[in-house]
């Protein structure tokens, strides 16, 4: 397989591991692709499932999982702290071996079109897929989510979609197609209930309140936990990475009298972003080697490594 595509699908259920598991079936039923790995979190109400292969069969079971889920997950019923536009609420394509960004940029447009026509879900185009300057960051996307977006599309030319009709799916709401590199979801859990710590060390390592460059943060509670959540998107971890992320995050934390918990990564990693001697590492959540990307490609898919 001289082409490999890396999609990332995020669904909005946590709760239900039979949903999962259909995504996931759905997924691997189309030939030259493969799930790399999954992630469910209960309070998030959210799945992540990493899948990849050649771009036309990446592109296809993505379709493929999106139609399912609009059968399945209904927005009308779902509650989660993490924000959402849709049943499949986010869907970037990104590039691995053989294929260029320009190319993810493509398959996300071409994708987008069939969502839109075939099952009559709006889509945002957003990252290296966007159309328009503001709304190139997910966040300017989606944040005024579903119920909101509801009322909205319609009426406000600012939140029309770029492909489908201006009008949220009834249960599945709108999705977001983009292209985008490899980007590490990285969560610090803090040992407190107090949301308003996590919210408000989020907003001081965060970029776009003047934090650290190439991370993006919101503050959560965990209820299952009894803990609350710094949970971040390292865009460019060549830039800033899980330790330095992690660092920020601990010293906020410890000046405000809190400890961290544990630590967690949503998906798959590359290689080069672990660091096993950082301060973070001894904290990490379930880690196992199949977490690395390079190690779930080599045995999910013929000469797999990136």
């Amino acid at each position: 397989m001289n082409q490999i595509v890396e999609c990332v699908p995020n669904f909005s259920e946590g709760r239900d591991p039979e949903i999962l598991g259909q995504l996931v079936q759905t997924i691997e039923s189309v030939p030259e692709t493969a799930v790399l790995g999954t992630h469910m979190d209960r309070d998030h109400n959210r799945s992540v499932i990493t899948c990849a292969g050649a771009p036309a069969a990446v592109a296809e079971a993505a379709l493929r999982a999106v139609a399912q889920a609009s059968e399945l997950i209904d927005l009308r019923r779902h509650a989660g702290v993490h924000p959402r536009l849709g049943s499949t609420d986010v869907l970037p394509f990104v590039p691995v071996r053989g294929v260029t960004m320009k190319d993810c940029v493509a398959l996300a447009h071409e994708t987008g079109e069939r969502i839109a026509t075939q099952l009559r879900i709006p889509v945002y185009y957003y990252e290296r897929a966007a159309l328009r300057a503001d709304r190139v960051r997910l966040e300017q996307v989606r944040r005024y989510g579903f119920e909101l977006l509801r009322d909205r599309i319609a009426n406000d030319p600012e939140r029309a979609p770029d492909a489908g009709e201006a009008r949220l799916h009834e249960s599945a709401g709108a999705i977001a197609v983009g292209a985008r590199p490899f980007l590490i979801a990285f969560n610090v859990n803090l040992a407190t209930t107090d949301v308003s710590i996590a919210r408000r060390i989020a907003h001081i390592v965060r970029e776009r309140d003047g934090g650290l460059p190439a991370v993006k943060a919101l503050g959560f509670t965990l209820e299952s936990r009894h803990q609350v959540q710094v949970s971040m998107n390292l865009v460019d971890f060549a830039v800033t990475g899980m330790a330095q992320a992690f660092v920020a995050v601990s010293r906020e934390a410890s000046a405000l009298g809190v400890g961290v918990a544990s630590v967690e990564i949503v998906g798959l990693v590359p290689a080069a972003a672990l660091d096993r001697g950082a301060e973070y590492f001894p904290l990490l959540e379930h880690f196992s080697e199949d977490l690395i990307l390079e190690n779930r490609l080599a045995a999910r898919l013929p000469q797999g490594t990136a």
